[in-house]
């Protein structure tokens, strides 16, 4: 997993890091059917190709290189995995 999205997103869930990923890989989306009742958004780890584009666009400051990521907000590196892994099957 290359970014983590953590604890400032929840309620927040700004889709202005959605916008700027090249690949698609920031979820739920405003479109996607789970919008309204996530509590954040997450990163696929599969997808994501560590440009960062989407660190800098975060009005929260809330996406972080999971070599960076806050020890108090290690729990989300599991809550992006199994986001996704609940997504797919």
């Amino acid at each position: 997993m290359t970014h983590i999205i953590a604890e400032p997103c929840i309620a927040t869930k700004d889709t202005s890091c959605v916008e700027v990923c090249p690949v698609d890989c920031i979820h739920p989306t405003k479109d996607d059917p789970d919008f309204e009742t996530a509590e954040q958004l997450f990163i696929d780890p599969d997808t994501c190709i560590d440009c960062g584009l989407c660190v800098d666009e975060c009005p929260v400051k809330a996406i972080f290189p999971e070599e960076d990521l806050p020890d108090e907000w290690s729990k989300f590196t599991q809550l992006n995995l199994d986001y996704y892994e609940n997504q797919n099957g």
